[in-house]
């Protein structure tokens, strides 16, 4: 799966690891994250992140 990357803040999305501070388990793909998931650094949402 690929890791994506917070284009402000520079946080990495890895979808081995998830976001489980806010709920998303490890092996969530970024495509399969909540419309509404923001950064968990920054605060902004998934249109602000690219592909590593």
């Amino acid at each position: 799966m690929k890791k994506y990357v917070c284009d402000p803040c520079g946080y990495v999305y890895d979808p081995e690891v998830g976001d489980p501070d806010n709920g998303i388990q490890p092996g969530t793909a970024f495509e399969d994250l909540p419309e509404d998931w923001v950064c968990p650094i920054c605060g902004v949402g998934k249109e602000l992140f690219s592909e590593e």
